[in-house]
């Protein structure tokens, strides 16, 4: 559990910069963009392999808090059918982006609260909790600051359909095969 305590610390730490302080951040960036963006890179990767091997370990051995009655798994594999089209749409404007604002939180958000739906050991409500705590504090603070540009394709009309089609075929494949390659579980097994 520590190793996964430790990777969400130093992933969403780096990552919450920006909400706590915004002006060092900016800061960090003016002396050296390079150093700060290979900083925050290295941080992000390692927090993340943490948290990746923390949570295969943690899921092993940790206790059970709630247990989600099964008719929510159904529930939490409808729910996440936005998520990959507002992934996209985060890189591709159009309709979508202007309408979530951000739609990479809005993914995170939903992603986030569809496993702790799904799942209830204490591994699942700290990954899943931290990263949906995180999005909802993101998403405030982004109310209060000015959103730095995202690079993405230029903005078109047909950026919506590649975003909702290449979102729903990649919704797909993961519910298909991917999750289970990547994750070791299977949607349609005992957990998500």
């Amino acid at each position: 559990m520590t190793l996964l305590v430790l990777g969400l610390v130093l992933f969403l730490g780096i990552h919450s910069v920006s909400i706590v302080a915004p002006a060092w951040r900016d800061a960090q960036a003016a002396r050296s963009e390079m150093g700060w963006k290979g900083v925050y890179t290295v941080v992000a990767i390692v927090g993340f392999v943490l948290i990746v091997y923390g949570y295969g370990e943690a899921r092993q051995t940790t206790p059970l808090l709630y247990a989600p009655p099964t008719w929510m798994r159904h529930l939490s594999m409808l729910l996440l059918l936005p998520v990959f089209p507002l992934l996209l749409a985060a890189y591709l404007p159009g309709r979508i982006k202007t309408a979530a604002k951000h739609p990479m939180l809005a993914a995170t958000k939903l992603w986030a609260l569809t496993h702790l739906l799904a799942n209830g050991t204490l591994a699942d409500v700290l990954l899943f909790g931290g990263f949906l705590v995180w999005a909802v504090a993101d998403r405030i603070s982004l109310k209060r600051r000015v959103q730095r540009p995202t690079l993405g394709a230029p903005p078109s009309a047909a950026n919506d359909l590649i975003a909702v089609v290449g979102g729903l075929a990649l919704y797909g494949l993961f519910v298909w095969r991917a999750h289970a390659w990547l994750i070791g579980v299977s949607p349609f097994g005992k957990a998500l």
